[in-house]
């Protein structure tokens, strides 16, 4: 949806989707009834132009796999895939599942369909130097694909530590939280080399004990509205930001991409 008429301005492309796509409990909400998991994507992408793909945190798709993903979407489909758990949480991935992952990466990077990779790390992880020289190393394991660095503890945010991340080519991730003791603020950080903005609904009350729970919120247009001039902040500065919706739980994700859309127009 890059060019869309707005009042913060239309010289940069935004890129609007949600944190996956294949949900049962979207079927109702957003997805036709009786929509087969099947054609759940080709459906999503009538609607929106990218999404993250959120299965490669917790398995490797296989080559075909991804290649079905990839023909099922139009040419001007783009994806972001998550790194795999082992890459970003355990931290102890093996040289043989790099390989496999990078496999699974060659479908999409070869139709021109992939933007980038996202490696979300938990709130466990916190900034000090070893970490920082962990995160960096990824730069040579992700063969030139732009990574976007999704930090979830505070201590990132207060140390330069984002913009030693922007200065070697990654793109810091802004995003939007509970108002929780150590979860970073809803500030826009990086910029370049692409601005990148993750919205993950504020259930304070679930957080650190609702599971998938956590992610049961909707914005209000007041919330989404604070987010256009950081929008705008971070298109300008590269000329390119996505703007992803992980508050999933029954459809409020795609509710609040269609609105936020229509709060970029205008309306």
């Amino acid at each position: 949806m890059g060019g869309t008429n707005y009042e913060y301005g239309t010289d940069y492309e935004i890129r609007l989707g949600t944190s996956g796509y294949s949900f049962r409990d979207w079927v109702g909400p957003f997805y036709p009834e009786g929509t087969r998991p099947s054609d759940m994507l080709g459906y999503y992408a009538e609607r929106f132009d990218t999404v993250e793909i959120n299965g490669t945190y917790y398995g490797i798709l296989s080559p075909e796999a991804a290649r079905s993903m990839v023909e099922r979407t139009p040419d001007d489909f783009r994806f972001v895939l998550k790194l795999h758990s082992s890459m970003t949480h355990g931290r102890d991935a093996t040289d043989d599942l790099w390989r496999q992952y990078s496999e699974m990466l060659d479908p999409f990077a070869g139709s021109g369909k992939l933007s980038c990779l996202l490696a979300q790390f938990p709130f466990s992880f916190r900034s000090s130097a070893g970490a920082l020289d962990y995160v960096l190393s990824l730069g040579d394991r992700t063969g030139g694909i732009p990574l976007a660095v999704e930090m979830r503890h505070d201590s990132w945010y207060e140390d330069g530590s984002m913009e030693r991340l922007s200065e070697a080519g990654m793109a810091p991730v802004s995003v939007d939280l509970p108002r929780l003791p150590h979860l970073p603020p809803p500030v826009p950080v990086g910029g370049k080399p692409f601005g990148y903005v993750r919205l993950h609904g504020r259930n304070t009350a679930q957080w650190w004990t609702g599971g998938p729970l956590r992610y049961d919120y909707r914005y209000s247009d007041r919330q989404l509205r604070s987010w256009l001039p950081v929008i705008d902040r971070l298109g300008a500065e590269s000329g390119r930001v996505f703007v992803m919706f992980n508050n999933c739980h029954f459809g409020q994700a795609v509710k609040d991409a269609i609105r936020m859309e229509q709060l970029f127009r205008g309306e």
